[in-house]
């Protein structure tokens, strides 16, 4: 093909062209191998090529592809959501299936909005969410999102719902303690909360550890159960956002699980399909389920492909191998390792400032002063160089660019198949060291490191 008729993440710039995948590895047309070390957006969980799940695919197409959710139900779709509810903690059993993480959370800031409307509390209508988050890019999801970069252009049609700060260890004050810190983050909810009045809020959403917009931010212990207290004190839902840490991404079935937390609504995305097919989902609880069927007695939410039978037999499969294999325990194992051979590339290269993360998804983050964690400016382009770099040499790696309020902030995510083998972390580590080395080198010859 000599043109391309393709809108591409960045106009103008040629594409390699898939051609295969298996295990943790990918394939251009040009024979090419890169080590798929991000997942591609944190999603190829289970890894590439997996034969059950093209089976399963094939099995359900003969049968039916597409079934209109208001029309049917289907024996993959019930399964997928007695296999979900047997997963999520409390009660969470119940869950309304759609197409991406937007459309999941976007989902869930409609179904708490409606839920108090149903218990008679119309007021109630408003979302509190963090800076340095990423819930989605429709407009509903973005307006939650606080991820300065990507708001940049729509600020005029988004809602101001990004009022409180991160729990972002790395950079917390000098001198306090990781639970003074946590405490501190979690309190500035209730804050924000009596500013705006218990009875606007509707609900407060978070991703357990923070993913594009922060590079693998866990949070220190006993901030999410403050959070959890403030919640329950103001009457205000809160929704996990789990597209990305969720089914076992981050060594426990659940990234809310690493902290006995169990929230009103949670989103699952990426790993729930493994990038098989496009496939998300909300779960909310029974309370929820049961105000509104004893109200209105529906959800006002529809997309054309939520529960349709294709995506929820290929999800099913994905959820049985990861049973089977015992991915969530592996992503745990070998997570560990990963996270040490990071910190150990942290300590070696003075471009590392910090090496951070929780099971199979970690971080690291590039400063310009290792001592005083100074960050470079977004116009020097480091994460962007580190990722080029290892491309370069056959590694695929994830942006989490500008967390430092859109200004600075350069980090990645290392996220690979839970899959993933010693030998093959070994594998990554090598050529990422390969390849920040190269642009450390870069960055010290142009006089702009330390």
């Amino acid at each position: 093909m000599t043109r391309s008729y393709v809108i591409k993440p960045e106009l103008g710039k040629t594409y390699p062209y898939i051609s295969h995948g298996k295990g943790i590895y990918l394939y251009d047309q040009e024979g090419k191998r890169y080590i798929d070390g991000c997942g591609g957006a944190v999603t190829a969980s289970i890894g590439h090529g997996v034969e059950e799940v093209a089976e399963a695919m094939y099995a359900q197409a003969q049968k039916v592809s597409f079934a209109y959710r208001s029309h049917f139900s289907s024996d993959a779709v019930e399964a997928l959501g007695a296999k979900l509810a047997e997963w999520a903690p409390g009660s969470l059993n119940w869950t309304f299936f759609v197409s991406s993480g937007s459309e999941a959370t976007e989902t869930a800031q409609k179904i708490a909005i409606q839920y108090w409307q149903e218990k008679g509390r119309p007021t109630k209508n408003r979302i509190i969410s963090r800076w340095m988050s990423y819930h989605g890019i429709t407009m509903g999801a973005l307006s939650m999102s606080g991820h300065v970069l990507r708001r940049k252009r729509f600020v005029p049609l988004l809602e101001d719902y990004p009022t409180i700060s991160p729990p972002y260890p790395y950079r917390r004050p000098e001198g306090m303690s990781l639970s003074e810190y946590g405490l501190q983050c979690a309190n500035e909810l209730e804050a924000a909360i009596l500013r705006v009045g218990a009875d606007q809020v509707a609900a407060f959403i978070a991703e357990p550890v923070i993913g594009a917009s922060g590079g693998a931010v866990v949070p220190p212990d006993g901030y999410f159960q403050r959070i959890r207290e403030i919640c329950d004190k103001y009457e205000v839902l809160f929704i996990a956002d789990e597209v990305m840490t969720g089914v076992g991404r981050t060594g426990k079935t659940f990234g809310m699980d690493h902290w006995g937390v169990v929230p009103d609504l949670m989103t699952l995305g990426k790993g729930m399909s493994a990038g098989y097919t496009p496939m998300a989902a909300t779960i909310v609880t029974d309370e929820i389920i049961e105000t509104i069927t004893q109200g209105s007695g529906l959800i006002m939410a529809g997309h054309t492909y939520s529960a349709n039978p294709q995506s929820a037999a290929v999800s099913l499969a994905v959820l049985q191998y990861v049973e089977k294999h015992q991915l969530i325990e592996k992503s745990a194992e070998q997570g560990a390792y990963l996270l040490q051979r990071l910190e150990a590339l942290a300590e070696e290269l003075p471009l590392i400032g910090e090496a951070r993360g929780l099971g199979m998804l970690c971080g690291l983050e590039f400063v310009r002063d290792k001592a005083t964690k100074e960050a470079f400016p977004l116009s020097a382009g480091v994460a962007s160089k580190v990722i080029a770099k290892s491309f370069e040499k056959g590694l695929i790696i994830y942006p989490a660019i500008g967390g430092l309020d859109g200004v600075a902030g350069d980090a990645i995510i290392v996220a690979p198949p839970l899959t993933i083998t010693k030998s093959e972390i070994d594998e990554l580590i090598a050529i990422l060291r390969e390849a920040i080395l190269a642009v450390q080198q870069d960055l010290q010859e142009k006089a702009m490191f330390r």
